[in-house]
């Protein structure tokens, strides 16, 4: 039998990338998986990928109203949330000099801000031994150049897991951070301004990585499945590093 037979799933962040990798890793373990996204032509494209059991719903994590929406959804569907993947985030270059409000603004909105509130917002359908799972990021603790604020999203992230385990352990709700390295998405291509240039930097990336290359989006997947699911049955408040090394070695 699947892992996630009869289970329900909500996954944000979920029309590119890890997002769209986890959200068609869930569903073909049999659970019911909403997908989240901002762009309705990308969220039509991505619930063709997921396959029968995807059901999309337009949704902006930074507004509330959109949260609301996305959870309405879910109620309706009557059988409260097993699993929750808060992966909408984003991110982009700039240094300590190049900052604006606009920048900070942008970034701690959809990072921080929007965890924060797509976390909250399912408390209320999160059935008994559900397990929620935030993405953080190993540039929280790499101190990469021109970083800097996303790398501060991120980590906010990850105390965000210690804090929500403690608070809902007392109902058997498991909460963890994934931490991927760098891997092949078109977030990360995007960050480049130019084809040259992003694979450049997907090559500086891979160099960083003592396993020589970067990660695929369906090996972070993987790793999602593992916290979603029994086999992990006695972890929460962790964080999970997927960087092939990165951090470790």
């Amino acid at each position: 039998m699947a892992q996630l037979t009869g289970k329900t799933a909500v996954v944000t962040g979920a029309t590119s990338g890890i997002g769209l990798a986890a959200a068609r890793r869930l569903a073909d373990e049999g659970a019911t998986v909403f997908i989240a996204g901002r762009r309705k032509p990308k969220l039509d494209a991505a619930a063709i990928h997921v396959g029968p059991n995807a059901i999309p719903v337009q949704t902006d994590v930074s507004d509330l109203d959109d949260l609301d929406r996305l959870y309405t959804a879910v109620r309706q569907h009557g059988k409260g949330i097993d699993v929750l993947f808060a992966n909408a985030g984003g991110g982009e270059f700039a240094t300590l000099e190049q900052v604006t409000e606009q920048h900070f603004d942008r970034t701690f909105g959809i990072n921080v801000r929007g965890t924060l509130f797509t976390v909250q917002k399912s408390v209320p359908l999160l059935n008994e031994g559900a397990s929620i799972i935030l993405t953080s990021s190993t540039a929280a603790s790499t101190g990469g150049a021109a970083f800097g604020v996303y790398a501060a999203s991120k980590a906010a992230i990850r105390s965000f897991a210690r804090t929500w385990a403690t608070e809902l352990k007392d109902r058997g709700v498991r909460v963890n951070a994934i931490s991927p390295g760098p891997v092949d998405t078109p977030g990360l291509t995007g960050l480049a301004p130019t084809a040259d240039q992003a694979g450049a930097l997907k090559d500086f990336l891979a160099g960083t990585v003592p396993l020589g290359r970067m990660g695929r989006p369906d090996e972070i997947a993987a790793a999602v499945l593992f916290l979603a699911s029994s086999q992990s049955s006695f972890v929460t408040g962790s964080e999970l590093m997927v960087d092939g090394g990165q951090n470790q070695v």
